[in-house]
């Protein structure tokens, strides 16, 4: 069993160490991840230059590029063997809602289902505590992991696992969530570089406002670690009547 591991927060980042770590007793662990933080990156890929793989020790490799390069090359050719699953994370902070499409580690889990392997997202939704319990986030992936070896899910499927911060022993248990889906994002906040010429940083992410039973959101704040299934398709099926109904008469 060969299990790769990427990440967005990098691969000197604590999450990733301790994911490697965790499910060493399950597999051979191999760590592809993006030589600095990319959250943020999405399913990002690299095209316009080539890209470099650097190993920093045995079995841990690092590539300047997004989460979704590390994870393309690593089963796209990288290795002369193939890889059984991806886990990504774990990483620094929530992937709740909305943040799913933007999340770079949800999209290393995306790009494994993509090239066909049953994947998982792992993130410790840390606040602003210093120290977050990153040893919590692993030991969930290692047992979700293990459930997955001995019953396997329609690798259609694609887990985003959201753990709550607080040390294993005090976790609720797991539920099964959908995506609840936040405000719009705060405005972007204006400064000035040292030349006195206008610069942006990108606002925070807005509060919660769909945060009611059986999402994602509800499960965290009540101690749970959120299991919410993703899928590749996002086709709204049920509009296409009413799309080809608006479209009749249109000429082309």
């Amino acid at each position: 069993m060969k299990i790769l591991v990427s990440n967005d927060d990098g691969y000197r980042a604590e999450g990733i160490r301790r994911l490697r770590g965790s499910l060493s007793s399950l597999a051979e662990i191999t760590v592809v991840a993006p030589d600095r933080n990319r959250s943020g990156a999405s399913n990002s890929l690299t095209l316009d230059v080539p890209l470099r793989v650097f190993e920093s020790e045995p079995g841990v490799y690092y590539v300047p590029g997004t989460p979704t390069d590390c994870v393309h090359l690593a089963i796209s050719g990288l290795f002369d063997f193939e890889h059984d699953m991806v886990v990504s994370g774990v990483n620094d902070g929530p992937n709740l809602g909305d943040d799913v499409l933007y999340s770079g580690t949800v999209a290393a889990a995306v790009e494994g289902r993509f090239l066909g392997l049953p994947t998982l997202a792992v993130s410790l939704c840390t606040g602003s505590a210093k120290d977050g319990h990153f040893e919590t986030g692993a030991e969930v992936a290692r047992v979700l992991v293990e459930r997955l070896l001995k019953q396997p899910l329609e690798r259609a499927l694609i887990l985003n696992v959201n753990v709550p911060d607080v040390p294993f022993a005090q976790l609720k248990g797991f539920r099964a969530t959908r995506l609840g889906y936040r405000h719009r994002s705060e405005a972007v906040m204006q400064a000035q570089d040292p030349r006195g010429r206008p610069v942006y940083w990108v606002g925070p992410a807005g509060p919660e406002q769909d945060a009611g039973p059986g999402t994602d959101f509800e499960a965290v704040a009540h101690g749970y670690v959120s299991v919410t299934p993703l899928q590749v398709d996002l086709t709204r099926h049920a509009a296409l009547p009413q799309i080809s109904q608006w479209l009749d008469g249109l000429r082309g």
